[in-house]
């Protein structure tokens, strides 16, 4: 354990040292932060109140930023190192595989996630400092969906970074998992399932597997609790699930499938050729 947070706590140090690093946090730092501050100042001009509409604007700037800046990020993990040679000196010190790897998810998970986090928490700060109305469990909601999808993406990511021998081709297989994604959730895809004339179960289905329209309709469900926005499809979420059974869903997945993506990661890994 000892091991697992030193690692944890180099790559934060070599992360946080990076210039991606300082546009990442000026993305949600300062922009989305701006949004909510100007948001909050229109709501209580136009005579609106509480952070609701404000929140599902934030996550759905979430879902189109904090996956592609998670994969990008991520698959120079071990990839980079490769390249780099750091291997050697890694190995050469008493660190534990396992501990190594681990430690590197553990800590991009720290720095890709407090910046969203921060964000969202000084809108909701100011709102409260407003006086404006803040809903603290959709805000604790919102916090564990953003935690579930992050979590997804790096172990994505690290699954890409442990099987690229280079940089490059990690970038590559990124980008390409970021793109099937999208069009799942643009239904370009999905309407070609549709026109095959398949049971809509199986599509809605398919379409919440993907772990950003699970995340995208949670939020969805949170604003307007009968997805009137989805049109039938709603009706399928609704019997099968229900309201609560859907978002534990939303939690669970996501969550579930990074961690698994992670772990078969650190097999390919151990397995693999190190220098």
């Amino acid at each position: 354990m000892m091991a697992l947070l030193q690692s944890a706590r180099l790559d934060i140090a070599e992360s946080l040292r990076a210039r991606w690093f300082f546009f990442y946090a000026m993305v949600f730092g300062g922009i989305v932060t701006l949004l909510f501050v100007f948001g909050l100042t229109e709501s209580r001009v136009l005579g609106f109140t509480g952070l609701s509409r404000l929140l599902l604007t934030y996550i759905q700037l979430c879902v189109a930023i904090l996956p592609i800046f998670v994969l990008i990020t991520t698959v120079r993990s071990v990839a980079g190192d490769r390249e780099a040679g750091v291997f050697e000196y890694m190995l050469a010190l008493p660190v534990p595989l396992a501990a190594w790897y681990w430690g590197k998810l553990v800590g991009r998970f720290v720095v890709v996630f407090l910046p969203v986090f921060l964000a969202m928490a000084a809108a909701a700060g100011w709102a409260e400092y407003s006086r404006i109305g803040v809903s603290w469990e959709l805000f604790a909601i919102y916090t564990a969906l953003l935690v579930s999808l992050a979590w997804s993406f790096l172990g994505f990511g690290m699954l890409i970074s442990a099987m690229a021998r280079s940089p490059d081709v990690a970038q590559t297989g990124a980008f390409l998992i970021w793109l099937v994604l999208l069009l799942f959730l643009d239904l370009i895809l999905l309407g070609l399932l549709i026109r095959e004339r398949l049971p809509l179960e199986m599509v809605v289905t398919i379409a919440l597997l993907n772990p950003l329209q699970s995340f995208r309709t949670a939020a969805i469900l949170l604003f307007d609790p009968q997805l009137v926005i989805l049109g039938p499809a709603a009706y399928v979420i609704l019997d099968s699930l229900g309201r609560l059974g859907y978002l534990a869903f939303a939690l669970a997945w996501p969550a579930v499938l990074g961690t698994c993506c992670a772990g078969l990661g650190y097999i390919l890994f151990r397995r693999g050729d190190l220098p």
